[in-house]
């Protein structure tokens, strides 16, 4: 056994990066987890009903499964998008808006386009991410040509997003008959299937997952994503590589932006009867949390949106069943975003790993490299 454990070979670079991020991730619910236990504590009359209905809710039912996998799907879009994103050190907000705007854009291919059962909705989806990437695309443009800062053009572009989306739906969509703000019923035809009956389990969320190992695949496993990869770490060493820095942005936004975009729309196809978002939703944002929480490693996003879902769906249980708000949330969102954000959080652990993994490569190195005697044993 002590020779097998001799014989492991030892951890990357990434896998210790991959490693520490799940740590520090977990460390930071813990202590996040342990403060929400002393407010409730200090709040409730039953602290420990709150509490136990907001830890183990969720797990009472597959009724309360399948509406943390719900709740899931599109921060998982939402939590790709910004991954790419961020992966090339642009830090464009404007998710939120691409994720508004794809549901929009595929609710008006649903009622405005008759097809196919198969083909409807894959339309819906398609074209719900091009609009999207569009949304993305504009301030990286703006950051590209004009050097604007991709942080405040973005979040302005959302909200001019948002009153674009409004107007077209008022103007263009809207359903006299309904009573509010809302386009005609979506045509089976456009709608994703259901997988779970009375949730809303349906063939979006499954895709959601699969893209994880196809944007991680594109990262990891291609030229255009380590062109982005190598962006994001330093700039003007992929110029001087020969990488083309202002094209790589770009397709960074874009590729967020379709992930964003296509998000939107699985959101509405699968999950309303009609397009009724007089608001932002609020995924976009979400995915930042999501994107934080994973370390933009697109293999780590479905962990990062599973527990932020699982949270919200104990919040939603402990609400009903207790004296304490949902508001609490916020506060176990926050300090867990706090901690992860830190840099100095755990990272004198993980350099002292780092050194003791350099250690002993070094003395692997070491030992390789001494002569050995023929014939096994030495005559002296």
């Amino acid at each position: 056994m002590k020779q097998k454990h001799k014989d492991r070979p030892l951890p990357t670079n990434r896998q210790i990066e991959t490693r520490f991020t799940l740590i520090r991730t977990l460390t930071a619910a813990v202590i996040a987890l342990a403060g929400c236990l002393v407010l409730i504590l200090v709040v409730s009359e039953e602290p420990w009903e709150a509490f136990s209905a907001f830890l183990f809710g969720p797990l009472e039912s597959a009724r309360n499964i399948a509406t943390v996998f719900e709740t899931a799907a599109p921060l998982v879009y939402a939590g790709l998008a910004v991954s790419v994103m961020f992966s090339c050190n642009q830090f464009n907000m404007a998710g939120e808006g691409a994720l508004y705007i794809g549901g929009l854009v595929a609710s008006a291919v649903a009622v405005k386009l008759s097809l196919p059962v198969v083909v409807h909705p894959i339309l819906a989806l398609l074209l719900g991410g091009a609009a999207g990437a569009v949304v993305c695309f504009i301030p990286g443009l703006l950051k590209v040509k004009l050097g604007a800062t991709e942080v405040v053009s973005s979040l302005m572009l959302n909200y001019i997003v948002l009153y674009l989306g409004v107007y077209i739906l008022n103007y263009f969509l809207i359903d006299p008959a309904a009573g509010f703000p809302a386009t005609e019923r979506l045509p089976e035809t456009a709608q994703l299937s259901t997988l779970i009956p009375r949730t809303h389990f349906h063939v979006g969320t499954i895709l959601a997952f699969v893209l994880c190992a196809v944007v991680y695949l594109y990262l990891y496993r291609s030229k255009q994503g380590y062109a982005i990869r190598m962006v994001g770490q330093n700039e003007k060493f992929a110029k001087y590589s020969g990488i083309g820095v202002g094209g790589t942005i770009l397709s960074a936004q874009l590729a967020g932006g379709f992930l964003a975009g296509m998000g939107g729309a699985s959101e509405i196809l699968g999950s309303y009867t009609r397009f009724q978002w007089v608001a932002l939703p609020g995924f976009g944002f979400d995915g930042v949390i999501v994107a934080t929480l994973a370390g933009n490693n697109p293999l780590l996003v479905p962990l990062g949106a599973l527990f932020l879902g699982y949270l919200r769906c104990g919040a939603d249980i402990m609400s009903r069943r207790s004296d304490v708000a949902t508001e609490v949330l916020s506060i176990v969102q926050g300090t867990i975003i706090l901690l992860v954000a830190s840099k100095l959080f755990l990272q004198r652990v993980k350099h002292k790993y780092i050194v003791s993994v350099a250690e002993k490569r070094e003395a692997l190195q070491a030992s390789a490299s001494v002569p050995q005697p023929e014939g096994g044993e030495s005559n002296a």
